[in-house]
């Protein structure tokens, strides 16, 4: 019957109230729940990220393409630099990929921006949250560069394309695409997701933090190490929940890192995309020291109902939609 939902009834009621809870968490701490737009008329530069893209025939200002946001996250940074103080959004997002036991191309999110937070404040409160939604213990924390030592014996901050492709093939990991890859953070990225994933936050939580910077186009730069940025990721039975930065505030260094995604989208053959300039504009005016995070709304309901698909916890995934 493919009318009917993949969320039960029953489900639903604890879903719901599962968001009120969320809800709650924020306002008793003062963090203000805000809307912005959906649909706007630039997306991310980001070479990983795939926007909906759609047309407004009546837009008053000649410019037709719209694209469904993959988070409100410049938006809501807009209204941070226009001197809005702590906010999180639930909202939908969009994102052009490949639906999935933990991805539906339309999917729920909650992002919130804590000014004055540093990363370690922020990595704080997330795991108090978690903590209220699902049972589960103390968390681990480790930063990606000994995390991939401790897994793979590779110092990603200190290695080359040879030694990690030698890696991939000693795992038995590797394939043609591989082979041919010129960019190291992909290969990193590969053997996270295949190798080290798997393996970390099983009984308890993990935090990830000090991301490589090459992998972190908003997040501000290590005082301690240039080479990476305050960036970190949350990982709990084999799901990626929380991706979260000490967000960077000045303007050329973001405008210059967005040209930069637009050029390596030209090496890789693909469209370039319009840099937000109303975004760059709120960084230019000013944007306040703050820390955000983007968690999945529906990957959290996975593990608090005890569920194996996000099916299971959306009224109609995209194939009943």
């Amino acid at each position: 019957m493919t009318w009917s939902p993949t969320l039960s009834w029953e489900d639903a009621q604890k879903k719901s109230k599962i968001l009120a809870s969320i809800r709650a968490f924020f306002d008793t701490r003062g963090v203000v729940e805000v809307e912005t737009p959906v649909m706007c008329r630039s997306s991310v530069t980001d070479i990983h990220l795939d926007p909906f893209i759609t047309s407004f025939d009546h837009s008053p200002d000649n410019v037709s393409a719209r694209y469904l946001q993959t988070s409100p996250e410049y938006a809501m940074k807009r209204l941070l630099a226009s001197g809005y103080q702590s906010i999180y959004q639930l909202c939908k997002a969009f994102r052009n990929e490949q639906k999935g036991r933990y991805h539906n191309p339309e999917f729920t999110i909650l992002e919130w921006y804590r000014v004055g937070f540093s990363m370690s404040e922020l990595m704080s409160e997330v795991e108090q949250l978690v903590k209220q939604i699902i049972d589960c213990k103390d968390f681990t924390y480790i930063t990606y560069q000994n995390l991939f030592i401790d897994y793979t014996g590779i110092d990603p901050l200190n290695t080359s394309i040879g030694e990690v492709v030698d890696y991939i093939s000693r795992v038995e990991k590797m394939s043609d695409w591989l082979l041919e890859e010129s960019k190291l953070d992909t290969l990193l990225q590969f053997i996270l997701s295949e190798v080290i994933e798997p393996q970390i936050g099983l009984d308890v939580p993990c935090f990830i933090y000090n991301f490589p910077i090459t992998q972190a186009s908003l997040a501000k730069k290590s005082i301690d190490d240039p080479r990476v940025a305050e960036r970190f990721e949350l990982y709990y039975k084999g799901i990626e929940l929380v991706n979260g930065f000490r967000e960077l505030t000045n303007y050329e260094e973001q405008k210059e890192r967005f040209e930069n995604e637009n050029i390596e989208r030209s090496k890789l053959g693909l469209m370039q995309r319009e840099i937000d300039e109303r975004f760059l504009d709120s960084l230019k005016s000013g944007l306040p020291e703050c820390s955000g995070v983007a968690l999945g709304v529906d990957r959290l309901l996975m593990l608090a109902l005890n569920k194996s698909t996000i099916d299971e916890v959306i009224t109609f995934s995209i194939d009943r939609a």
